[in-house]
């Protein structure tokens, strides 16, 4: 027998969940999932994926790249265009990292509570 999954839901750590919502909401279209509140909130995907984020007290975001504290994960975005697609997120609070080793093929951000995350070309 072959198990077949569906990834549902990924949720990351944060200090304010509403907050971070707010930002991935913006970034991607996602709609905001409508019993959010203070402990977790999150975005949902057209075909039902869920991004949440969850209050984690004394939250300390990761280091990119030096790792302390570790990323432990990281979401990848594709776009058509980076340039175009890092001016509106940095609008929007995401921060750039001096280390880009991604040259034209990629770039990474960080969303505003410091979780790593990249973009692509499409």
């Amino acid at each position: 027998m072959t198990l077949r999954m569906k990834l549902t839901a990924i949720t990351l750590d944060c200090a304010d969940p509403q907050a971070l919502a707010a930002f991935y909401a913006r970034a991607t279209g996602y709609a905001m999932h409508p019993r959010s509140d203070r402990e977790f909130a999150g975005v949902t995907r057209e075909d039902g994926l869920f991004l949440g984020f969850q209050r984690v007290d004394g939250y300390r975001a990761p280091r990119w790249p030096d790792g302390s504290p570790p990323q432990q994960s990281h979401l990848d975005f594709t776009v058509d265009d980076l340039d175009e697609a890092e001016a509106v997120l940095v609008r929007l609070g995401a921060g750039r990292p001096e280390h880009q080793p991604g040259g034209d093929r990629w770039r990474v951000l960080t969303d505003p509570a410091g979780h790593p995350f990249c973009l692509t070309l499409h």
